[in-house]
């Protein structure tokens, strides 16, 4: 079977039943929790020793006496269990005990392990049809076979454990230094060779050194002179053999040191008990030789059937090896857990029940505070500890859908081991709460976070590679959308696979896995974005690939923690929005920006080129204008074509800026063009009549004429031409009626996005009011503009200065009227029909204007008599007429409209002199109250002409040819006859 885990350390080894070899007491990644032996042992030594202590602790408690038997008088192999009677009424029960299959173990059922026999052959190994093997017939056969000592070396010990109880009959094996005694006993002709004894005598030696000089259970202080003459001896062993005899004097200084040493209590009391193998860790090292018996040497992983005998015969060592039920609790679980590792990792039986021996270890950390024991119990647990964490903290490379039954072992094993380091042995634990610390939660958040961060990195390396290796294709899809999805894959793996697992520990499981992946990714995305500096269809793929793992991530968190107390809203905190489309939105809006300054700039650089010349395009209005709406129907169309699922939420962010930027087009095409007040002319002061008098001779020109204003109507160059300004007008009229295009497309467009419904455009205000604002307000003021321009600069000439100066009937409106008609032939070939009655009423009415301003402050050259009154008023008809054209011009309604004022006002001029004297007082009156008696104060000039103004009604008087006229001015006013 395939290695489960990486860095397992592997191992399989056959026995037969004259030498068997052992695995090896420390994998290579799990180094003995015991600490370091400070002594060369090998593991063969230890095991060697070991059984010779059980050999030993087994005949003390046996009820018969010790006795040899030789091996060529023994049962041969093949014999039969009866043919062996002889030999079992020679042996102590303790080790003849009869193995028959009928004495199944309850221990091995208790321990829910797996027989030997009852295993299957392991995969790809042949199974060959041979005899089957004799099983042992005693507990000490069976230890024998199990621990891999030969029947040589097992008859040479049982011989010198004869030796040694004939020498010393009564004394217990406990009350004895069994490698001092076993020196005693034997010479190198009891060996095969003389290499085999030198290993044997340097070995008790080297144990003696552990456990007496290294490693004893009482500390020896360093002027111990037993102590320096036992180094001394050890020493002195490596360079000359030792004389072993007896009587010999190096036997007897070794037996003096050794049993001096050996003899101590650590309460100081008298005993015959010698320690000699009890001291930490060499004990434990033992004992755990002693404990790997209890695995089938030919089967990986299976426990014996004897298990509850072969366990009930080592507990007979722990006087000899200082063991109580806590170490073996403590120990037996690290075999069964080292077990587990050196076999593949592969019977999950051993690490259930390594789990299970765990909750014994917990309940013994609670009972006692023996310094000595927490020392191995927290280095133990720290091995195991750590071996289980390197493999959660990184759960995805370790298990996946045909290993996951053992993830549930390896994590309760650990938090078990976790719980009992931070609760019964931390100080920092004590000074806590318990409440306030759930280790098992605090762990599983611990692994969950760490392997998700583990798995996204390697995501990410894979998104990477996977990019570069379709760098040479078209369109290939970016890192973060790569990513996205095999995040998305991997957060319903975890779901699926690992949360119900984790669950029992830690309620949220699912939950903090997203919001981890959810923080991963999140720190990836926030790097790219500020990186992005442009909308690109790789940059909105990966933001609406963020998107879209962002709910599935956030749904498993709320559907993880809907029965928590806080029902998630811890978690949700730990899962701040990507905000991937208000990302998207802000690029959109850099994106608006920029194609909206481009329009911008293209306005103001085409604007100062445009000659405003009408024939251009069949509309009359400028190319500019034109152009202005093609590129904006292009900014419409590339919006609507970038891949954002948000067009209707971004449209009115466009459709602002695009309306800023026709507007600010409208007021261009307006501006420069001056105003109504820009031709105007300024209004002379008030003067009165020279009665009688000539006022100027024939043909001469006239003088101190009212002069324009200069600032704006001195200006006749191409651009404000009277051709040019209608173009200007049919070009804010031609933007006007397209805008109602641009809006129908709009709605078009809008339906045709891929995320629309049917009601997209409920509640969208889809209109350029700023734009229709400014188009309307720009025609009406380019119309009233072209018209005072008309007719208080162009026609000035034949107006201003020219109508009613000198003799009234040689200065009347007729070249005035003639002038005008080029104009409305100009206006009515150009402008646009849908404005050009707004022109010419314009038109009209600053004819008007004009007409009235000469009878009524064209100054002291023009003077009218009642005669006068009318001619003025066949004038005006004639004015009047000229815009009716015979029906073929103005309607009639808003001719009358536009003359209504002349038409109010000329009623004065037919009034005799004392009648208007009379109104103007009474409108005086009326205006400043009835209290005036003497002075009249002077009207101001508002321009609103009307014969119930008092400055209109004496504005007449100053122009009337008349002495009273005259009288009254000069009286009230004291006016001057010229200016």
């Amino acid at each position: 079977m395939a290695r489960l885990f990486r860095g397992a350390s592997l191992g399989h080894t056959n026995g037969t039943s004259s030498s068997v070899s052992m695995p090896p007491a420390a994998s290579s990644d799990l180094p003995s929790p015991f600490g370091p032996l400070g002594v060369t042992l090998s593991d063969a030594d230890l095991r060697e020793t070991a059984y010779e202590i059980f050999v030993a602790a087994c005949r003390t408690t046996g009820s018969k006496p010790l006795t040899y038997i030789p091996q060529s008088e023994r049962t041969p192999p093949s014999s039969t269990l009866s043919s062996s009677s002889s030999s079992s009424a020679t042996t102590p029960s303790s080790l003849q005990r009869s193995l028959t299959s009928t004495a199944a173990s309850k221990m091995k059922k208790a321990l829910g392990l797996k027989s030997s026999s009852g295993k299957k052959a392991s995969p790809g190994k042949e199974s060959t049809p041979s005899k089957p093997a004799r099983k042992p017939a005693t507990v000490a056969e069976l230890m024998r076979l199990q621990m891999g000592v030969s029947e040589q070396t097992d008859s040479r010990i049982r011989k010198g454990f004869l030796r040694i109880a004939a020498g010393q009959l009564g004394k217990r094996m406990e009350s004895m230094v069994l490698p001092l005694e076993l020196l005693q006993q034997f010479k190198a002709s009891d060996f095969p060779d003389q290499h085999e004894y030198e290993a044997w005598r340097h070995r008790n030696l080297k144990v003696l050194e552990a456990g007496l000089l290294v490693h004893p259970l009482v500390p020896i202080e360093k002027s111990d002179a037993s102590a320096q003459r036992l180094r001394q001896i050890i020493r002195g062993a490596h360079d000359k053999l030792l004389e072993t005899g007896k009587n010999s004097e190096s036997m007897q200084v070794l037996r003096s040191a050794v049993m001096s040493l050996a003899s101590r209590s650590p309460d100081r009391s008298a005993s015959d008990c010698c320690h000699w193998a009890d001291g930490v860790p060499l004990n434990l090292y033992l004992y755990q030789m002693l404990l790997e018996s209890c695995f089938d040497v030919s089967e990986d992983g299976s426990i014996i059937e004897e298990i509850e005998e072969v366990l009930e015969s080592i507990k007979k060592t722990w006087v000899i090896l200082g063991i109580n039920q806590m170490l073996h609790n403590l120990c037996f679980t690290w075999v069964l857990f080292h077990r587990f590792i050196t076999t593949d990792q592969v019977e999950i039986d051993l690490l259930l029940e390594a789990d299970n021996h765990m909750a014994d270890v917990a309940k013994d950390a609670k009972t006692t505070k023996d310094p000595g024991y927490s020392k191995i119990l927290s280095s133990t647990l720290s091995s195991i500890l750590g071996w289980t964490e390197k493999r959660l903290l990184a759960y995805h490379d370790t298990f996946n859908a045909s290993n996951i039954e053992f993830m549930q072992g390896i994590l309760s094993l650990g938090l078990s081991a976790a719980k009992v380091l931070v609760e019964d042995i931390s100080n920092e634990y004590r000074r806590k709460r318990r409440e306030e610390t759930d280790v098992a939660r605090n762990r599983v958040d611990t692994y969950i976070r760490s392997s998700l961060r583990t798995a996204f990195a390697q995501k990410m390396e894979q998104a990477d590679s996977s990019r570069r290796s379709s760098k040479n294709q078209n369109n290939p899809t970016p890192v973060l959308s790569i990513l996205a999805k095999d995040i998305g894959e991997l957060a319903n793996k975890e779901k699926e696979l690992f949360s119900p697992i984790l669950k029992k520990w830690h309620p949220l499981a699912a939950g903090v896995a997203v919001a981890t992946l959810h923080s991963c990714y999140g720190n990836e995305l926030k790097q790219f974005i500020s990186g992005v500096t442009e909308l690109t269809p790789d940059a909105v793929q990966v933001l609406r690939d963020a998107d879209k793992l962002e709910k599935n991530l956030v749904h498993i968190a709320v559907e993880d923690s809907v029965d928590s107390e806080d029902g998630g809203k811890s978690l949700i905190r730990e899962m701040p929005p990507y905000e991937a489309e208000s990302a998207i939105a802000n690029l959109v809006k850099v994106w608006i920006k920029a194609r909206v300054d481009r329009l911008k700039e293209w306005i103001e650089r085409n604007f100062q080129q445009e000659n405003w010349n009408p024939g251009a395009n069949r509309e009359n209005c400028a190319p500019s204008a034109t152009e202005v709406l093609r590129l904006i129907n292009e900014t419409l169309d590339a919006f609507f074509q970038l891949p954002i699922p948000m067009h209707r939420d971004l449209l009115p962010d466009l459709l602002v800026e695009v309306d800023k930027s026709l507007q600010h087009y409208a007021i261009k095409v307006k501006s420069g063009c001056g105003t109504r007040g820009s031709f105007m002319p300024a209004l002379p002061a008030l003067t009165r009549c020279e009665v009688g008098s000539k006022l100027w001779k024939k043909k001469e020109k006239p003088q101190n004429l009212p002069k324009r204003r200069s600032q704006v109507g001195s200006r006749d160059s191409n651009s404000f031409g009277l051709s040019q300004l209608c173009v200007r007008m049919n070009s804010l009229h031609y933007i006007r009626t397209e805008l109602e295009n641009l809006e129908k497309k709009i709605i078009t467009c809008l339906r045709n996005v891929e995320s629309a419904q049917a009601d997209i455009t409920n509640g969208l205000n889809i209109t350029f009011q700023l734009t229709l604002a400014s188009c309307q307000e720009g025609i009406l003021q380019l119309c009233e503009t072209t018209a005072y321009k008309v007719i208080f600069h162009d026609l000035s000439h034949v107006l201003w200065d020219a109508l009613y100066i000198g003799e009234i009937a040689s200065s009347r409106i007729d070249p005035f009227i003639s002038s005008l008609d080029p104009v409305l032939e100009t206006i009515s070939s150009t402008v646009h029909n849908r404005v050009r009655n707004r022109v010419i009423t314009a038109l009209m009415k600053s004819s008007c204007d004009g007409f009235l301003l000469v009878l009524l402050a064209g100054g002291p050259m023009r003077v009218f008599s009642r005669q006068d009154a009318q001619i003025i008023e066949e004038d005006f008809g004639s004015l009047k007429e000229m815009y009716l054209a015979n029906g073929d011009g103005l309607p009639q309604e808003l001719v009358e409209k536009a003359s209504s004022q002349v038409k109010n006002v000329l009623p004065l001029f037919h009034a005799d002199t004392e009648s208007l004297i009379e109104r103007f007082k009474r409108l005086i009156t009326e205006t400043n109250g009835t209290s005036l008696k003497s002075k009249y104060p002077l009207p101001p000039t508002t321009g609103n002409w009307s014969p119930t103004e008092a400055n209109t009604v004496l504005r007449v008087l100053c122009h009337r040819n008349d002495e009273a006229a005259t009288r009254f001015l000069k009286k009230t006013y004291n006016l001057p006859k010229k200016l």
